[in-house]
C-alpha cells in the first residue's frame, strides 16, 4: 500500500463511522475494512480540538485525483445524506473514505475496486462544521 499521511479525527465522527463499518453491507465490506484500518490508525479528538485545515464530516472540500488528473469539488457525507447534497461523496465510497482526516496539503495513496489506485491531494476546505463551532454536525 502507498504512503498514508497522519490523520485527525473528529470523536463523534469516528464513533458515528464505527457503526456504519459494524453494519456495512456485503457490498461496502472492502471499504468498510479500509475505513476501519483508517480509524485506528488516525488520531481521535474532541471535535473543538479538530483544526480548521483537517476533513471531518459534512466538510465541502476540493480535491485532486493526481493520477488522473482530475480536481473535484465535494461534500464528505454519511451515506444517508446522499439525496440531500448536491455535491455529497458518501464516506462509503471508495474514494470518500481516503479523505476523512487529512490536511489541506496532503497526498494520499488510496486503493480502488478493481486493483485501482488514486493519489489524492488535499487542495482545501471551503466549509468545515468544526469551524462554524457546529460540533454535533
Amino acid at each position: 500500500m502507498g504512503y498514508r499521511p497522519p490523520i485527525l479525527i473528529n470523536r463523534l465522527d469516528a464513533e458515528r463511522l464505527q457503526c456504519l463499518i459494524d453494519e456495512a453491507s456485503e457490498k461496502d465490506l472492502a471499504v468498510a475494512e479500509l475505513l476501519e484500518v483508517e480509524l485506528a490508525r488516525g488520531e481521535v479528538v474532541d471535535p473543538k480540538d479538530i483544526p480548521e485545515n483537517v476533513v471531518s464530516m459534512n466538510s465541502q472540500l476540493q480535491f485532486t485525483d493526481l493520477i488522473r488528473g482530475r480536481q473535484m469539488i465535494r461534500t464528505l457525507v454519511y451515506p444517508h445524506a446522499m439525496d440531500k447534497v448536491k455535491d455529497g461523496i458518501s464516506v462509503m465510497a471508495p474514494i470518500g473514505a481516503g479523505l476523512i482526516g487529512l490536511k489541506v496539503g496532503d497526498i494520499i495513496d488510496w486503493p480502488l475496486p478493481n486493483n485501482g489506485e488514486a493519489r489524492l491531494r488535499i487542495d482545501a476546505i471551503f466549509w468545515q462544521p468544526e469551524r462554524e463551532k457546529q460540533f454535533h454536525r
